[in-house]
Order: C-alpha cells, then structure tokens, then sequence
C-alpha cells in the first residue's frame, strides 16, 4: 500500500515503526491514510509508546552495532518536531520494547544485548537497573540472558518480560518481579524474580489487559505454536490457561490492544500489520510496508 500525506481521520490510530527504512509511521485502524510521521530515525528503531495528553511519541532504537553501547531512547512532538534524545551517550546497548506508565510519568524497556531492564522518567532522568541478567552464566553475550519485551501490571505492582532465547530454540521465557526492589537487593541479586511459562517457541512483545487480567504476546519461533498471537491468564501465582490465539505470522514482533473492540494488532518483520479479531482468531492484513517492529495504538 502507498503511503499517502492525508491526515488520519480516524478517532483510533496506529503508530509503527519501520526499520526500512527507519522511521515512523502513522495510519487509521482500517489500514487508510497510512502517512510517515517522522523519517531518519537511522539505527533500528525497535518499542513505541503515545502520550496523548502531552502530543508525545517515545521510541527507542537499538541503534547501529548490536555489541557497542549506543542504543537510544527518544522522544518528538506527535507532528515530528522537537525530537530529543532521552537516554544513550553510551548508557545502554539495544533497547527493545518500551512501555510508558503515563500515571507516574515513567518509562519501562528491555535491553536485548545488554541483558537488562530499565526504568527512566518521561525526562530521560533517574535512570535505573531493574534486572540484570549479565551476571548470569554466559553474560551478555548469551542469548538466554536477553530481555524483549515488557509490560507492567499494576493491579500486582510488578513488571512482566520475556526472555526470548535463541532464534527457533524453543526456550523462550516469561518472567515477572515486583516494581519495588527487596531491601539490600540490587538489579543483579534481587531474589524475587518468578518464571512464569518456559519453553515457548520464541516469546516477543507483552501487552496486559487489565479488565480481564489478561496476559498477550506475540512470538517469533517455529512451527506449531511459533510466529503467533499466545494469551494466557494472570494470577497472584503466576500464568494459567495459555492458549494460541493464530499463527501464520512472518516474524511476528510489535503488538497492541484494542480491548472495547476484542481485538489487537500485531506487527512483524515482512512489513505487515494485522488485526486480529481475539474472540475466533481471524486476521485481516491493514498494511504491507517496510520492515515493521513495534506498534502502539491511541
């Protein structure tokens, strides 16, 4: 589909971000009035989130070397203006998923290959370690150790991500710990992170419906259950009842939820970003462009 300079006429809104080229884009939930809302990101932009109430995207970017130190968070103005650089300079390597909590004016991401978790404000300020996995056998460089995707459950006051493992390897991950760090604990000693499932073909992107306690993820593994939309039930002790909601996804990577209308949107790595319909699992493919990695619905 071609990328059109109309504004997006719709109340709902699809923001994604290409890889190739690197950039944002914007379009309705229909799949019309696709436009790039900001162009040059450079690196490989990778987890978006929307601030509606300030006219805010954040995004992060893994930047352009996977083993160096110059991964980025950033933020613009909606209109592409003001782009500002949140955090980097060498503070963390390949940021992936991001959330925004816009209650506590704070932002959540995974750092693949820097095998950790971070917060910061809205700001870029008061950067801090969640969890660090380097200090596992094998360090950074091991890909057990590397963190995707994350989200935040408030009603438990705990953060939730995976561990996607290696490519096709069927050891993916889902993990949780609580907001608030054990006293005396550090991000590389904290003792009360719980594994929620194992064994999964290769778990990506999480997003939480809190109405239902619903946890969602895309993954990226092989066949059967791999490269699909997965949910499961969330509990005080942990994840039950997951289920396979489709599969036929070509790498499947950013996600959002559409919770009033039963639906979410997934994104993935040939260009494509589907809706899917949560009650009998159909897709329906609204865009093919680019390289597409994370998404966010307003």
């Amino acid at each position: 589909m071609q990328l059109m300079n109309a504004e997006t006429s719709a109340m709902q809104t699809l923001v994604a971000l290409c890889i190739s080229p690197p950039s944002i884009i914007s379009l309705d939930c229909e799949g019309n009035h696709a436009r790039v809302l900001l162009a040059d990101l450079g690196g490989t932009p990778d987890g978006i989130q929307v601030d509606t109430a300030q006219g805010l995207v954040f995004w992060t970017n893994m930047g352009a070397d996977f083993h160096e130190d110059d991964g980025t968070v950033e933020v613009a103005r909606m209109d592409g203006s003001e782009r500002r650089l949140l955090v980097g300079n060498g503070a963390i390597r390949t940021p992936k998923q991001l959330y925004l909590d816009r209650t506590a004016a704070q932002l959540y991401w995974c750092d693949r290959e820097g095998a950790a978790i971070w917060r910061s404000g809205t700001d870029g300020g008061a950067l801090t370690q969640l969890v660090d996995r380097s200090v596992q056998a094998g360090g950074k460089g091991e890909v057990l150790n590397q963190c995707v995707g994350i989200a935040v459950d408030h009603k438990r006051d705990a953060f939730l991500w995976t561990q996607k493992g290696p490519a096709k390897g069927g050891k993916g991950r889902i993990f949780r710990a609580p907001l608030q760090m054990g006293a005396g604990e550090t991000a590389a000693t904290r003792t009360d992170i719980e594994l929620l499932l194992d064994d999964l073909p290769e778990p990506i992107d999480l997003e939480i419906d809190a109405t239902t306690d619903t946890l969602y993820w895309t993954d990226r593994g092989a066949a059967p259950d791999g490269n699909s939309l997965n949910r499961a039930k969330l509990t005080a002790t942990g994840l039950v009842n997951y289920e396979v909601i489709c599969t036929g996804f070509a790498e499947a990577i950013g996600l959002a939820l559409d919770v009033p209308n039963h639906r979410a949107f997934v994104a993935d790595l040939d260009g494509n970003i589907v809706a899917v319909d949560l009650r009998m699992g159909d897709k329906k493919t609204l865009l093919t462009h680019g390289r597409i990695t994370g998404i966010a619905l307003y």
